[in-house]
């Protein structure tokens, strides 16, 4: 009886937590960084839309600029004619880059060029993985910034350190990044940049306004001057690795002067969520 109860407790505990499964090993950000210069390759080879069909899973969103199934946006475009043939050159590469310990979820993000011009666009991908499978991107987005400093390609880009080893189920996982971002929301509503400056790490990136990328606290508190002083946030999706040490989320942004949408990676270091890189899209207002 007492073996019986002692293993419905540990299964218990395994099933809320993983407190007592063992530490995972950090995986290889690699493969991820070689999923994002393989799909920028495929659009020079074959176009945009096409490509992001090709890399993309079913469930993959896009901003436009409202949340949308990519599939729905770029599947109903009509073949563009290629870049060899006088078409779109859309070229980028990351310069930061990140994987949960699980293998499954990741993250790049980086410049981008338009038919060879200087760097003036930051995208971000999320990437997934099915066990077995090829990498596949679940959102792709970015904002218009400076570029004038950005890396070229051939610089190998900055990788995220691991989150934490211990695993954690990602139901549970996500349960508390949702805990973090109603806590970030409420604080929003009255200060802004304080409410980030509560939860972003030392070395997050956060990018939105027209500067630079912010990857210094210095530079993110920069960045954080250009948002509204109070802003609303609603979550809307988002999803976490097996591991529970990485986490992404989408949502809407409205603040007294216009409304938009924000993407994140939480990242779990020290049994806590932190915030490691923040993007907000501002939707323009129409004309």
């Amino acid at each position: 009886m007492l073996k019986m109860t002692l293993a419905l407790a540990a299964a218990v505990a395994l099933a809320a937590g993983g407190a007592l499964a063992a530490p995972a090993p950090a995986a290889d950000p690699a493969p991820v960084i070689a999923a994002e210069h393989a799909f920028a390759a495929r659009a020079a080879e074959i176009g945009v839309a096409p490509s992001f069909l090709e890399y993309m899973t079913d469930e993959a969103i896009v901003l436009s600029p409202d949340p949308l199934l990519a599939r729905a946006v770029y599947g109903v475009r009509p073949a563009p004619k290629l870049p060899k043939d006088g078409g779109t050159l859309l070229n980028w590469w990351p310069n930061f880059a990140g994987v949960a310990r699980s293998g499954d979820l990741g993250f790049t993000t980086g410049p981008a060029t338009v038919n060879g011009g200087k760097p003036g666009v930051f995208y971000f991908t999320v990437w997934t993985r099915r066990p077995g499978g090829p990498w596949k991107w679940i959102y792709d987005g970015g904002v218009e910034a400076d570029g004038a400093a950005a890396p070229g390609p051939a610089e190998a880009p900055i990788l995220l350190p691991p989150g934490d080893a211990r695993p954690l189920a990602p139901d549970v996982a996500m349960q508390q990044v949702r805990s973090a971002e109603i806590a970030l929301a409420a604080k929003a509503r009255i200060d802004t940049a304080a409410a980030y400056r509560a939860v972003l790490a030392a070395d997050a990136r956060v990018q939105g306004s027209k500067f630079a990328p912010a990857t210094t606290p210095a530079a993110a508190d920069q960045e954080l001057a250009t948002r509204a002083k109070a802003i609303a946030f609603g979550p809307i999706g988002g999803g976490a690795s097996k591991a529970g040490d990485l986490a992404w989320t989408y949502g809407d942004a409205k603040w007294q002067a216009g409304r938009g949408h924000y993407v994140r990676i939480w990242q779990r270091r020290g049994g806590k969520w932190t915030l490691v890189f923040d993007q907000i899209t501002e939707v323009e207002k129409p004309t």
